[in-house]
């Protein structure tokens, strides 16, 4: 018995911003007797996380390719399936930790069916009450990025004032909720005055701006920060920051001469921390995230800001547009029906 897949691959290695026409749905056939005397899982996948930092994988170098640790952000050659982190159901099963109709979240692929070899990232997902995208998004990767950069690398205190770049996006929003649930001043910068009064409005920034708009940064932060130095939770101006947690710089992604390099002798004479992680290095935090980050939601106290397209077919123009900041919160492909 045999399943037809549709997915998504690239025509070729990409450099620069992505186009929709880098992309193309192949067809592949699936065996499922092949699946079910190996110990890999057949997945329909339901809905799938559009991330930036894909574009890394696409290249046909970048060094977080051979980065120590960052085995999920390794190249992808043209005709390869593209992985990416979402939730789906198993169909067929040799693994015995996993049965069919099972609800799995975990490492699939930007297709209609993933096959999840033996020792891989996937998960039973208990939904907890939530919308399955959730687990995509704020309960999911984004979700516990924010969570390890702010608590974990930052470090806050109760009354501190945090600045979130890229405030409108899949781990700024949730970094800025965070922060003022944790009690913190926090303002926030974002490319459009509807992602600003998102921030302002829904979110309980303290204040927004849109840097689109105000283009000398140094000067915008000093004018919202006019006592000077604050945390931060992404990448901006570093100079006039005291901690700068990093976990991502879109902006270098598909601009090779642009840099977000800080003045050194800022950083000396400031005492600045800078400080790049990854999620994953933080782990064992994942089960206080997912019990705090529930309560918050249930209670009302957080949001989750999703942008989701449906349709498979959708996935090339998603991932282009989150170079254009086309999105407002975390970017979802929804592939089938739940």
């Amino acid at each position: 018995m045999e399943v037809i897949n549709k997915l998504v691959t690239l025509k070729a290695h990409m450099d620069g911003s992505p186009q929709e026409s880098d992309f193309v749905i192949k067809t592949e056939t699936l065996s499922l007797s092949a699946v079910l005397e190996s110990k890999d899982v057949l997945v329909k996948n339901i809905y799938v996380s559009i991330d930036p930092y894909q574009i890394n994988r696409m290249k046909s170098l970048c060094s977080s390719q051979t980065a120590s640790g960052s085995s999920y952000a390794a190249g992808i050659a043209p005709g390869q399936a593209i992985d990416t982190h979402g939730v789906g159901r198993v169909v067929v099963s040799g693994n015995p930790d996993f049965k069919k109709d099972d609800l799995v979240v975990g490492r699939i692929g930007w297709g209609e069916y993933s096959i999840v070899k033996e020792g891989a990232n996937l998960d039973k997902l208990n939904p907890l009450g939530f919308p399955y995208s959730y687990h995509v998004g704020i309960l999911g990767v984004s979700g516990f990025t924010a969570y390890a950069g702010f608590y974990e690398i930052c470090q806050p205190k109760k009354g501190e004032r945090v600045f979130v770049s890229a405030a409108a996006g899949s781990v700024g929003n949730i970094v800025g909720q965070y922060a003022k649930l944790f009690g913190c001043y926090v303002v926030g910068c974002a490319g459009s005055q509807e992602k600003v009064d998102l921030l302002k409005n829904k979110l309980g920034f303290d204040d927004a701006f849109n840097y689109k708009e105000e283009t000398d940064l140094k000067a915008a932060v000093a004018k919202y920060f006019p006592d000077g130095e604050m945390l931060e939770a992404a990448v901006a101006n570093m100079n006039q920051f005291g901690r700068v947690a990093v976990c991502g710089v879109i902006a270098e992604y598909t601009e090779k001469g642009k840099r977000a390099a800080p003045d050194m002798i800022d950083i000396v004479y400031k005492r600045i921390t800078i400080r790049g992680f990854l999620a994953g290095d933080y782990m064992s935090q994942f089960p206080e995230f997912i019990s705090a980050t529930s309560d918050h939601l249930k209670t009302g106290r957080m949001h989750s800001i999703e942008d989701i397209s449906q349709g498979l077919e959708s996935i090339p123009s998603a991932f282009a547009g989150l170079f254009r900041g086309d999105n407002v919160g975390k970017k979802i492909v929804q592939i089938a029906d739940e």
